[in-house]
Order: C-alpha cells, then structure tokens, then sequence
C-alpha cells in the first residue's frame, strides 16, 4: 500500500502561500521590525493557532489579521480587514498546478498497487482541490484529516488492515507525512519540496533506513 500526501507532494500549495506573504510584508511596514521580524511574528501566530484552528487559507488569512493587531497594537480596521480579504482571491479557482511527473506515475503505480490520499486542513478546500487535481481516481480512498499525526496513521492502518513492512507514506513533510508514519511503524519516502512550509520542516535521522529520499515524484517508479 502507498499512501500519499497532497499539498506539495501532488499539486503545488504552499507557494501560493507564500506569494502572499511577499506582498503581506511589503505592505505590513513596521518602525522597528524588518521583513525577517514581521515573518517571525507571522509564523509564530501561526504555530500557535494551527492546533486549534487548523489549517488552510482562511486560518491563514485570520492568522493574517491577528499579526496586523499584534503589530500595529489595534485591531485592523475595516480598510485592513479588506485587504486582507481581497487576498482569500489567491486561493480559489477550479485549478491545480501537478508537480511534474505526477499523472503518469501516479497511472503506473495504481497499476502495480494500491494507493491510498491522505491529507490534511479544511475538508472543503481539500475537497475543491483533490477534485481539481482529477487524480482521485488512483486512489482506492481519499482522507482529509485536520492533523495528521501518529494516531492518525495507526488509525488508517487499523481501517485498511494493513502491513507496516509493505506501507509506505510518501510526502514533503517531515512533520506531517515522515516522522508520524514512522513512529506508527510505516516505512516513509521523502520527496523534498522547495516550498515546504517552514513550520512543516524538521529533523530526519539520516541513518534510519526505512526512510527512502528521492529528489522527483516521477523516481518512485524505479522503486515500486
């Protein structure tokens, strides 16, 4: 069984994300704050509102008003709020961009073994873009979490009966997609994005062997 992540394993996601940011911190000039302190402040709002709120555009955009507050030491007004607002646009649409290499292997991995989606953040937007994305039909289930953590890969292990030495979870994440599916005894393949969310990063063990890295989507067929 292979289990795969979707925001920027499949489809690009964090990059439009991050597009805003940009023009967040252009806009969001601060006396004392740099562009480095006001993504600090950002990011640390958004760490602490993610276990609670979740994830996806709209806490992002309400994480985006809350450092506005923080910073300008007000609430936004309304003309804030609407600019913020006006950045909900960025999200929307009936289109995903596929990170290369994914339509054909994904066709020739459902051939050879069964799949399974497995991503995390608010059902309706995960739901807008799995449907976008038209990739749906490889997998034999879709599951949208709101964490995606060890008792969620014990949980789907559970529902599929599956094997932990033939199971592999295959994301960017080493937060979400690695670590967790190892500590519930799944083997792992690491497959770096260049647009990770920063809060997503951390440390792999570089000698643990049931982690495989590959630098492209399209390598997993040498492997499966």
């Amino acid at each position: 069984m292979l289990i795969f992540d979707a925001d920027d394993t499949l489809w690009e996601n964090n990059v439009i994300f991050e597009r805003v940011i940009d023009e967040f911190l252009d806009w969001m000039v601060h006396p004392e704050l740099d562009r480095a302190g006001v993504r600090s402040v950002l990011d640390g709002i958004e760490a602490a509102n993610a276990p609670t709120l979740g994830y996806g555009s709209k806490v992002f955009l309400h994480s985006l008003g809350e450092c506005v507050a923080r910073l300008r030491g007000r609430a936004a007004t309304a003309e804030e709020s609407a600019r913020i607002s006006g950045w909900a646009a960025a999200f929307g649409g009936d289109r995903v961009e596929l990170i290369p290499g994914v339509p054909e292997t994904l066709a020739e991995l459902s051939r050879r073994h069964e799949l399974l989606l497995l991503t995390k953040g608010d059902t309706e937007e995960q739901e807008r873009k799995v449907a976008a994305s038209g990739l749906s039909g490889h997998f034999r289930g879709v599951h949208i979490v709101a964490e995606k953590d060890v008792a969620t890969y014990e949980e789907l292990a559970r529902a599929y009966d599956l094997v932990p030495a033939s199971t592999w979870m295959i994301g960017n994440s080493p937060k979400s997609d690695i670590l967790p599916a190892r500590s519930a005894g799944l083997n792992a393949v690491f497959i770096p994005n260049d647009h990770t969310w920063v809060l997503e990063e951390s440390a792999l063990d570089p000698k643990d062997e049931k982690v495989l890295r590959l630098s492209a989507f399209g390598e997993l067929l040498q492997h499966f």
